[in-house]
Order: C-alpha cells, then sequence, then structure tokens
C-alpha cells in the first residue's frame, strides 16, 4: 500500500523512526480485520557491510521462498521469446516448442521457458488487454499444458505470466459490476498517468467473493496447464482508484482490504505446492516490499534491460538488500558480447535470442552461460561493493560476492568504453589479512598468490587494456597504459579461495 516514513534526530545519542498509512481514518465494520505491514528492526555489530550482509543472510534463508526439499533458491536461467514475437501475441504453440529445442541443441541448459503477455484471449492483439483469462485457442489449441508438458520431458520448467487486477474493457471481468475499483478523476501527476487510465477497472481483491473467485480460477489454471512457476505483473497505479473509493469515514480502508486480499491470493498459490514459485514482476521491479519478497521473488528487476552500464548499477544497489533477483539478457543492440553478458549476470537470467538468428555467436552464448554456473553460485552469498556507485561511461565499476567464513568468492571488475586508464587496484574485503589467497583470473587464464593483507590494503591490480593477452596482474608495478582502442570496455572476473599458508 500507501507508505510514508520520517526519520530525524532528537539528540546526539537518538534518532525517531515513524512509519504508516498515509492515509489512514476509518470505523471498522462488524468482523472486519485491519493489519499494518511486516517491518523489521535488525540489530547488528560491526560496519554497515556487516550489517547489510547479516540482513541478506537472513532474507535469503527466513524469508526468500524455498526449493521442494526445504533448501535456499539456486540460480537457475529462463529463456523467452518475447522479443520475437510482440510477447506471446503472435507467438503458438509449435514456436514455443521450436525455441526450448533449439536452447537445448545449442548446449544452453536452460531451467525455465517463459510465456509471457498475450497468450490469452485478447483484441486487436494487444496484451494490454487483460481480463479474460482464458488460452486463445487459435494459437494454443491444446492449451500452454501443450508447451509445459513438451519442456518437461527435456528438464526445462514452465513460467506463465499473469496480470490479474489490471482489467481492460471488452474483457469478461470488466463486465463483472462491482467487482471492479474504477477511478473518475484526471489531474495526476504525469509520472503516474499512464498508469492511471480511466478506461481501466483494479480487481478489488479486498471483496470476499473476488478474493474468492481469483484463488479458484487461477490455482485451477496453474493446475490444469502444469505450470511451475506464477508470474504476477502489475502495470497500474492502484492508490487513486482505492482512496476514490473510500467513504468519508472509511479513509484508507479500501486500500487495507486490498492488500489483505493480495497477500491471501499469493498464499492460495503456494498451499499445497512444495517448492512452488512467484515472480513478482510488477512492472519491472515495483513490488519489493518485504511480505511479497517472502512470497517470491523479482525476476525481473527493472525493465531497463541489456544496458551494460545500467545494470552493472542496478546489481551494484539491489544486492545490498537482495540476494536473489533476476534481469534479462539478449542480442538486442548487439549485446552479446563478453562485457554485455557478464554486466547482465544475476542469480536469475532470462535469455532472449533469437533461436531462428544464424547470425548469432552461439559458441560465445555456451562459454558465458556455463561460466556463469560457476559465478553466481556466489551471488546469493555475501557482497562488498569495491569501487563507487558511478553511472559515468569513464569509471570502472567492481564488486565482490563471497563465502566469508570459508574465504573463497569472486570479484567481478568493469571497465567501462571510455575509461582511459587501462590498470587499477582493486581492494578486497573481508579476507583473513594473515592467510594466503589463490586468484584465478578466468580470461587471462592466470594464476597467483597474495596474502589476504596485501589484498585488503594495497588491492588487487587488474589490467583491462583491450587485450586479453596483456591482462595480467603484475604486482607492485603500478603500470598504467593508455588504450588506443576507441572502445575501452572490458571485463574480468577472478576467483579466490584460501589455501594454506605457504613456507
Amino acid at each position: 500500500g500507501q507508505w510514508q516514513a520520517s526519520i530525524h534526530r532528537e539528540a546526539d545519542t537518538s534518532v525517531r523512526f515513524e512509519s504508516g498509512f498515509e492515509a489512514c481514518r476509518f470505523k471498522l465494520q462488524p468482523g472486519e480485520k485491519f493489519r499494518t505491514a511486516l517491518m523489521v528492526v535488525m540489530h547488528y555489530t560491526g560496519d554497515w557491510l556487516r550489517g547489510q550482509n547479516i540482513w541478506r543472510k537472513w532474507m535469503m534463508e527466513e524469508n526468500h521462498p524455498k526449493r521442494a526439499n526445504g533448501k535456499p533458491l539456486e540460480p537457475f536461467v529462463a529463456a523467452c521469446s518475447s522479443h520475437q514475437y510482440g510477447e506471446m501475441i503472435f507467438a503458438n504453440q509449435e514456436c514455443q516448442k521450436y525455441f526450448i529445442d533449439r536452447y537445448l541443441e545449442e548446449d544452453i541448459q536452460i531451467n525455465y521457458w517463459w510465456m509471457d503477455a498475450g497468450w490469452y484471449v485478447n483484441k486487436d492483439h494487444k496484451w494490454t488487454n487483460t481480463g479474460t483469462w482464458i488460452t486463445d485457442a487459435h494459437s494454443f489449441p491444446d492449451g500452454l499444458r501443450y508447451v509445459a508438458d513438451h519442456g518437461h520431458k527435456k528438464g526445462v520448467k514452465s513460467i506463465v505470466w499473469f496480470e490479474p487486477e489490471r482489467v481492460d474493457p471488452g474483457t469478461w471481468l470488466y463486465e463483472q459490476g462491482d467487482w471492479l475499483l474504477r477511478k473518475q478523476k484526471d489531474g495526476y501527476p504525469a509520472k503516474v498517468a499512464y498508469q492511471t487510465n480511466n478506461k481501466w477497472g483494479l480487481l478489488n481483491l479486498g471483496k470476499p467473493e473476488v478474493l474468492a473467485w481469483a484463488k479458484e480460477h487461477f490455482n485451477k489454471f496453474v493446475d490444469d496447464n502444469h505450470i511451475d512457476l506464477y508470474r504476477q505483473d502489475f502495470n497500474i497505479h492502484p492508490l487513486y482508484y482505492w482512496r476514490e473509493n473510500d467513504a468519508p469515514d472509511r479513509v484508507g480502508m479500501t486500500e487495507n482490504l486490498y492488500c489483505q486480499g493480495y497477500l491471501a491470493f499469493w498464499d492460495s498459490l503456494h498451499e499445497g505446492r512444495k517448492g512452488f514459485l512467484i515472480d513478482s514482476c510488477a512492472s519491472g521491479g515495483r513490488r519489493n516490499d518485504i511480505e511479497s519478497m517472502r512470497r517470491s521473488v523479482p525476476l525481473l528487476r527493472s525493465d531497463y534491460l541489456f544496458e551494460p552500464i545500467g545494470q552493472q548499477a542496478h546489481t551494484y544497489g539491489l544486492s545490498l538488500w537482495y540476494p536473489f533477483y533476476g534481469t534479462g539478457t539478449g542480442n538486442l543492440h548487439d549485446y552479446q558480447n563478453v562485457y554485455a553478458l557478464r554486466s547482465n549476470m544475476a542469480p536469475s537470467n532470462t535469455a532472449c535470442y533469437d533461436m531462428r538468428n544464424s547470425d548469432t555467436d552461439f559458441s560465445v552464448l555456451r562459454k558465458y552461460f556455463k561460466e556463469r554456473e560457476i559465478f553466481t553460485r556466489y551471488m546469493t552469498m555475501d557482497y562488498y561493493p569495491l569501487t563507487r556507485y558511478s553511472l559515468d561511461r569513464d569509471a570502472w565499476m567492481a564488486y565482490q560476492f563471497c563465502d566469508t567464513d570459508a574465504g573463497h568468492g569472486i570479484v567481478m571488475v568493469f571497465r567501462r568504453p571510455e575509461n582511459r586508464e587501462s590498470a587499477k587496484f582493486i581492494r578486497l574485503q573481508a579476507l583473513d589479512p594473515d592467510g594466503f589467497y589463490e586468484l584465478e583470473y578466468t580470461d587471462i587464464r592466470f594464476r597467483d598468490i597474495l596474502l589476504g593483507s596485501v589484498l585488503m590494503e594495497r588491492g588487487l591490480q587488474v589490467n583491462l587494456d583491450g587485450k586479453l593477452a596483456s591482462a595480467i596482474h603484475a604486482p607492485g608495478t603500478g603500470k598504467h597504459e593508455v588504450s588506443t582502442k576507441k572502445d575501452n570496455s572490458e571485463s574480468e572476473v577472478i576467483r579466490f579461495r584460501k589455501i594454506s599458508p605457504r613456507k
């Protein structure tokens, strides 16, 4: 819902924090319940990064959904054909089967096949025409189950997109009268105007009969079509729909009942399904509250995709709070080089390649997806940013993911396209200063051993001069070279592990 918070210092040793509903003034009807949001206060000792990593561990172990065996989620790869078929508007069951087979033929092992918006009955070939949640029989005469079962035979699970809350005119739900919250007023801020369309309705999950229908219909659809992961989008701004439907003595109650229904609906999807996952898409990462994250994972952390610098920045910032998230990776705009692929690396990646395109260099993709199997296992462990946050095209960016206690992990380093400094010292964090660490450079197949105190105080020297053969760690040289390459973008991933002290 719509929350506000204020934080201010009252004295040198006192900070006052207040949070709650932005608008809350109501009476309860008999039998109604009101609830606040879940809030977490976490105490820790040490520096702030240790606090962030305690938070990450708590999120991973106690909040994010688990596998069927009760263990935490492991990184995985999904794939889709959304960019080739207008989401799913122009797709059919045979092309979906073809794309699954082509990924496997190219030895790119995908864990999920993703069927996006548009598979349902809609008008004028518009995926935004949501509200009739029946499979389009023309494109999928055998239902989505046909595609899901084909994938299951080959070890590939299914993801299916839904957006039950936003209801468009000309659909079945739109005609269900008082099931919808409707908006009449105009004049809202420009940043939300495109998601407050007066023609749309908002499915009122706070209404008991609506919630009961949603539970029954979508749970049955998931079962009938053998769906393994339910993806819920949310391309509507709900606040004004809630507020315009409040009575004067019930301000905030429409919102509160709605939020209770939303959580109850998701709980019904988990009930009786061990290891079942929900993807909280929400128009690209807009519902990452603690309650949603206890029931789901954000497989699309943002709708801003592929472009390397933005993706590096997303990983840098979001990793402080969420150990499991996802983004796409594709060959649109020629983003299929190693630098771009690594910039997009996340615990969950969705491959968006055109498997009909013979110009795609699948050898590069095979190499990337095999190395991400190794690297992403560290991305759900401890996290340390190693450079300053920046969107500048002439900057370096680096971050570290590791098992701090065991002493092993990875360092991901990016030299951006307009940077003129071909070498940089990167100071690692959370190492044993008296321990020795073996370093393995991915691209140049080079190994070295350095003391933990050296890696943390002087730093690890990384050379990225546009010539991978010379990207060799040179202790103590401090040598910097100016590259003549127009685009200086390069990357390197260094694995490290603590070893027994040398004599």
